[in-house]
């Protein structure tokens, strides 16, 4: 006889199942089997109690599309399934998503670590925006993570990290800095937009919270801005009594606490009920339907990202117009050691370079590129080129710059899915020519 436990266990499907199929089901009222675009601004209540039930937060269900919208609940649900989280809420973009990981966490006068090495814009909203909201950031060089530990102070609510920075490509040792986290009590937050849960899964090293900007490869094709935030479920909001805004009664759900009524699935359940309702940075029906469209491929689309990218990287290291090269996939780079732990399927898409001829060089070849496309994004089908101290990082000071990995010299590539060999010749072509 078998084991009946495990024959009455549910089955574990495999990722690339869960990419088409987690969160969905064939509509319960015509049949269809792509979720439909629900493009309605409320919804209508079975009676007063219902609708009471629903403010109160003591039922599910839906009131108001800037809250939830069952098109953007579908890809909240695969999201969160992707990243073995307990639960999503989805956002108008990325920043949106950060700021309601941040609102969720903070009061004025707290304050956070962050590596150095992040996307330009998230310096720029976390070292000047978030300022204006007294919430301070004090950013270390995340390639000693004793860094993170040596910054702390007890106002420190959280430390933040890319996972896979942009644009340098620098992997973050997850597993050490979680243990630091963990030692002060505070939560882990990974942007993991650069890795993909397909890539990475930084639940699985010790993280608490992961951010998306899902317009980048979880969409897939440069056509839909997003945002997500995932709670792993395991962090402790009572330890220390640091996180009042989750462990004391909110006076606006009538003294209910978030972390003891919801349990694993708190922190996302303030930041919709709280973040969303005050400050609506809510997904559309539109772009949510787009991106879980594009998650349907994103196992077949990360293959090829991450195999043509090697090539190019490869391509790239010692070409002679090519001073540096900074693709972790490369037995050169520091971080190839990191990148084999943390990333085995690839160390991403997007990467650096320096040119030789500096700033001027840089300008010369994004001028001169004609199969890559000169645009401020990454995670499109299509090959980006970038020069990010003339575009992305130029509201930053040449140290600030620097130490983002985003010098004058930088060129940033994000690469699609077109054949290798037609991008190397692009690039061989515009390098010559610069």
């Amino acid at each position: 006889m078998g084991d009946d436990s495990k024959r009455d266990a549910p089955p574990e499907f495999g990722f690339e199942t869960r990419t088409i199929h987690a969160g969905a089901r064939p509509d319960p009222v015509t049949g269809a089997r792509s979720t439909p675009i629900y493009q309605t601004t409320s919804y209508v209540f079975d009676d007063v109690e219902h609708a009471s039930d629903l403010f109160n937060l003591q039922t599910f269900g839906f009131i108001y599309s800037r809250l939830t919208n069952p098109t953007v609940a579908v890809l909240e649900e695969r999201v969160a399934n992707l990243e073995d989280g307990r639960a999503a809420v989805c956002a108008a973009s990325g920043h949106a998503a950060q700021f309601l990981a941040f609102f969720s966490l903070l009061d004025p006068g707290d304050e956070f670590v962050a590596s150095r090495n992040l996307y330009g814009g998230s310096i720029t909203q976390f070292g000047i925006s978030f300022e204006r909201l007294g919430w301070h950031c004090h950013f270390v060089d995340p390639a000693d993570p004793e860094n993170f530990r040596r910054a702390l102070t007890p106002k420190t609510k959280a430390i933040f990290i890319e996972v896979l920075a942009n644009p340098g490509g620098v992997v973050v040792d997850v597993e050490a800095v979680a243990t630091i986290a963990r030692d002060a009590g505070v939560p882990l937050i990974v942007d993991n937009t650069l890795a993909t849960p397909y890539l990475c899964q930084p639940f699985h090293w010790g993280a608490d919270l992961i951010v998306h900007s899902t317009t980048k490869f979880l969409s897939g094709h440069g056509t839909s801005l997003g945002g997500a935030l995932v709670e792993s479920g395991r962090f402790d909001w009572f330890r220390d009594g640091k996180f009042p805004t989750m462990t004391e009664p909110d006076p606006a759900y009538h003294g209910l606490t978030f972390a003891e009524t919801f349990g694993d699935f708190g922190f996302t359940t303030k930041a919709r009920a709280v973040g969303l309702r005050d400050f609506g940075a809510c997904m559309s029906p539109q772009n949510a339907f787009l991106t879980i469209t594009g998650l349907e491929t994103l196992h077949l689309r990360m293959e090829r990202h991450v195999q043509n990218a090697q090539a190019v990287a490869e391509f790239l290291d010692g070409h002679p117009k090519v001073s540096w090269i900074t693709y972790a996939g490369l037995p050169s780079s520091p971080y190839y050691d990191l990148a084999k732990k943390y990333l085995p399927k690839g160390a991403g898409a997007v990467f650096t370079f320096g040119v030789r001829d500096g700033f001027e060089g840089g300008v010369r070849l994004v001028e001169n590129v004609n199969l890559f496309s000169h645009l401020a994004n990454v995670g499109d089908t299509r090959s980006l080129i970038l020069h990010p101290a003339s575009t992305t990082h130029r509201q930053l000071s040449d140290e600030q710059r620097a130490a983002a990995g985003a010098g004058a010299d930088v060129i940033r590539l994000s690469i699609g899915l077109e054949t290798a060999d037609d991008l190397i010749r692009d690039l061989d072509e515009a390098l010559a020519k610069s």
